[in-house]
C-alpha cells in the first residue's frame, strides 16, 4: 500500500481509504465487524473515514480499533443530529466531537468534516469558528469540509480547511475541472469519495430511484470502453491517480472485495492514453453535470 501527505499536515494516508457507513447498521454483529476492521489495518489501509450519521459506525470504531489508534488515521463528520441543540450551530459542533472522541474511545481525531452544509451556513461563520476552536484546544489535527458545487468552491477560497472531501469519480468529474487547480495551488488534501461511482454497471436496465440513476444515465452516454479491465480496476485507477487526489473511499463489508480494491489501486495508474480518453469523454457528454452530494 502507498501512502501519501494529507495536505499540508505530516498524516499519511493510504492511497485507499475505507468507508465506514457499512458497519453502521445492525445487519452486521458485533463480531463480523470486529473481524472486518481489524483485517482492513492489518491489510495496510490506515484511513477510516465515518460521520455522526453512520449510525453505530463511530461506536464501533472505538470499540474495536482504539487498540491499534496509533496505526489508524480517523476522519468523521458532524454539524447535526444532537438532541437539545440546534442544527450547524457552534455549540452543536462542539458537542459533536465530544461524543466522536467518547464513541471511538480517542483523545483527539485526525480529520473532522462540516458534512455538506450549504454555503448559506459556510457564510454564517459560526461553525468554522467551532472547527478552529477545537483545533485549537488539540482535539482535532485538521479542519474539513465535506461537499460539492458553490459550496465547495466557497469552503476553498474561504482558506479555511486543511481538507477536502469531493465526489471524483468516472462519472463525476466536476470537482477536477472546476476545483483541482485552486485545491493543488492551496496544497489542500482531497478524500475522493465514491471512486467507482456507486458501481452503476451493475444494472442492464436504469435503475429509478436508486441512488446511482444519475451516473448510470452519464454512464451510458459517455459510452466508455474499458479496454478489457473491469469496471471496478478502470474506476479506482481513474480516482485514485488523479493529480491531486490524497485517498480515495470505499466501503464494504466483504474483506475479499477491499482485498482485489486494494489489487486495483497497487496496479497504478492508468495508462495516459486511457485516462485522457475518460476525461474527454466526461468533457464531451457533460450537460451541466454537477457534483452529486
Amino acid at each position: 500500500m502507498d501512502y501519501r501527505l494529507l495536505g499540508k499536515s505530516d498524516i499519511k494516508v493510504s492511497t485507499l481509504g475505507y468507508g465506514a457507513g457499512h458497519i453502521g447498521g445492525e445487519n452486521m454483529s458485533d463480531k463480523e465487524v470486529d473481524k472486518l476492521l481489524n483485517e482492513i489495518v492489518d491489510l495496510g489501509i490506515n484511513f477510516i473515514d465515518t460521520a455522526r450519521g453512520y449510525n453505530l459506525s463511530e461506536e464501533r470504531i472505538g470499540k474495536f480499533l482504539s487498540h491499534k489508534r496509533d496505526k489508524i488515521v480517523l476522519s468523521t463528520k458532524v454539524g447535526y443530529g444532537i438532541e437539545g441543540y440546534q442544527d450547524w450551530s457552534y455549540d452543536i459542533i462542539i458537542k459533536g466531537i465530544e461524543k466522536a472522541l467518547q464513541l471511538m474511545k480517542t483523545d483527539y481525531i485526525d480529520v473532522v468534516h462540516l458534512h455538506s452544509c450549504n454555503l448559506d451556513i459556510l457564510k454564517r461563520g459560526e461553525v468554522i469558528e467551532a472547527l478552529k476552536k477545537l483545533k485549537q484546544d488539540g482535539k482535532i489535527r485538521l479542519m474539513a469540509y465535506s461537499g460539492e458545487n458553490e459550496d465547495l468552491n466557497f469552503a476553498i477560497e474561504s482558506n479555511s480547511f486543511d481538507v477536502i472531501q469531493t465526489s471524483v469519480n468516472i462519472f463525476d468529474q466536476n470537482g477536477i475541472n472546476n476545483y483541482f487547480g485552486k485545491i493543488i495551488d492551496k496544497n489542500i488534501g482531497v478524500i475522493a469519495k465514491r471512486p467507482l461511482g456507486n458501481a452503476p454497471w451493475r444494472f442492464l436496465e436504469i435503475p429509478y430511484g436508486n441512488y446511482c440513476e444519475e451516473y448510470w444515465n452519464r454512464m451510458k452516454k459517455m459510452n466508455i470502453d474499458t479496454k478489457g479491465m473491469s469496471w471496478n480496476e478502470l474506476a479506482l485507477r481513474f480516482t485514485a491517480y488523479t493529480y491531486g487526489v490524497t485517498t480515495c473511499i470505499v466501503g464494504s463489508t466483504n474483506i475479499n472485495h477491499i482485498k482485489e480494491n486494494i489489487e486495483n489501486v497497487n496496479k497504478g495508474k492508468l495508462p495516459e492514453d486511457i485516462y485522457n480518453e475518460i476525461r474527454a469523454k466526461f468533457n464531451y457528454n457533460q450537460e451541466n453535470w454537477i457534483g452529486q452530494v
